[in-house]
């Protein structure tokens, strides 16, 4: 019995294409999790922030800068070549 040629072609690709599939994913999976070397998850949620006022414990702030002040220091830092 013969094999077609077609088919151990299609066949071959077929073969070739699940091994480049595996690789290429067992790659990403590395450089993924080598990319997420030291990140770690926070170590309080936010939502606790009703907690930590029953509690206490004091609450950060959320302070807003002016906008007209960055854009005035950013430009001295650029004129000056720092």
């Amino acid at each position: 019995m013969r094999i077609n040629p077609a088919v151990a072609f299609t066949l071959i690709l077929l073969t070739l294409m699940f091994g480049a599939g595996v690789v290429s994913a067992s790659w990403g999976y590395a450089l993924g999790r080598q990319a997420l070397t030291g990140v770690r998850q926070p170590e309080t949620r936010p939502s606790n922030a009703t907690t930590a006022n029953r509690t206490g414990e004091k609450t950060h702030e959320l302070v807003l800068l002016d906008e007209d002040k960055v854009i005035q220091d950013v430009e001295a830092r650029i004129s000056s070549g720092n």
